[in-house]
């Protein structure tokens, strides 16, 4: 066995850190004598390793407790695998802003005003945790609507929208509608209904990139509806055209903001 200082050597880690690790009952020693001397075995080292790996990853001393207690070391590597890939995505978004500011480039908007045709659509209102679960929400939207319709088809070319009901900003428990056009009106159920969307006139813009964008995209839109003297009709429709679900890149994602106007 090594004293403390010993084992610090060996394990290139300091004496501060195997305190640490000890309290947190993360690493403890192979045996204390009479005067409070601490001694580490040899295998004591690949328990270090890994808890300093484990560090290295991101993992919390909570986590890192877990693993040690016998919890499913894959579950959680899964859970902090998909946390990674979305600090990846966050990441590369702030970066693509930073190189837009950068090269000066300024969102530039082409405005158009049209009017949206007499759509038949089934709709479905529910609560998200985050922006990231909606498109999870669509895709179990449909998954609800041919419980009921098995043969339900959409129109062509596709149109579909999701719209805030909050009636404010919130980045959490977001209350959403999607609705998708269909060429009929179908049987409603517990979580899909039926309406007929009126033909209304819309100002509308279109945003290519993140999501993290679309801030810049409502205040353009937004400030020329102000100064139009526009009034909003009701809420705005975020129709994604391209998205993740067939653009690996984000500077192609697609995405209309169609604001009904009076």
């Amino acid at each position: 066995m090594y004293k403390i200082g010993e084992f610090s050597i060996l394990a290139k880690t300091t004496i501060k850190t195997l305190r640490y690790y000890e309290k947190e009952k993360l690493l403890m020693p192979s045996f204390i004598d009479l005067n409070g001397y601490r001694y580490f075995e040899t295998n004591k080292l690949n328990d270090l390793i890994k808890i300093i790996s484990l560090r290295q990853l991101g993992f919390t001393i909570k986590e890192i407790q877990e693993v040690i207690n016998g919890q499913d070391i894959e579950k959680i590597l899964k859970l902090k695998k998909i946390t990674i890939e979305n600090d990846i995505i966050d990441a590369k978004s702030k970066l693509l802003q930073i190189n837009n500011l950068l090269e000066g480039k300024n969102m530039n908007y082409e405005v158009v005003k049209k009017e949206l045709p007499d759509y038949t659509v089934y709709y479905k209102e529910g609560i998200v945790k985050e922006f990231s679960e909606i498109i999870n929400f669509i895709l179990s939207s449909a998954d609800d609507c041919k419980k009921t319709n098995p043969n339900i088809k959409c129109v062509e070319p596709d149109y579909c929208y999701v719209s805030y009901l909050d009636g404010e900003y919130k980045e959490r428990d977001l209350k959403i509608r999607y609705a998708q056009a269909v060429t009929k009106e179908g049987i409603s159920n517990e979580n899909i209904k039926f309406k007929k969307l009126q033909p209304i006139k819309a100002i509308c813009i279109y945003h290519k990139g993140s999501y993290v964008g679309l801030r810049e995209a409502y205040n353009f839109i937004m400030k020329y509806i102000e100064d139009n003297n526009y009034e909003i009709a009701e809420a705005p429709r975020e129709r994604y055209i391209d998205g993740m679900w067939n653009k690996k890149n984000e500077e192609e994602w697609l995405t209309e903001i169609q604001v009904p106007i009076k």
